[in-house]
């Protein structure tokens, strides 16, 4: 069974939360900064990467999914902050560590 990943993109003010699951980070994240992602994603230029969660199944990220998008936004960025206080975009070490 294939690892998954739940994570969260925000826009440059970093007002909008967007959460989703997939099992291919980078591929993921560059679909969104390409806006190629969701709708969603496409309307509020959510194309930066500020939390991410790594799991052994998909199916245990797309249940952490379902959990993190019923909580209310404090707790989300919270949750965001307790690993990313400066709500850096974390994508940026993919490519990094490709040079």
């Amino acid at each position: 069974m294939n690892k998954g990943y739940t994570y969260i993109v925000t826009n440059q003010l970093r007002t909008v939360l967007y959460i989703g699951v997939t099992s291919n980070l980078a591929g993921r994240i560059l679909q969104h900064k390409n806006d190629d992602g969701c709708d969603f994603t496409k309307k509020y230029h959510c194309r930066y990467l500020v939390y991410f969660e790594e799991f052994e199944k998909i199916t245990e990220a797309i249940a952490r999914e379902k959990q993190l998008k019923r909580w209310h936004r404090e707790w989300k960025v919270n949750l965001i902050k307790s690993t990313n206080p400066k709500l850096l975009d974390l994508s940026k070490e993919f490519w990094e560590s490709e040079g």
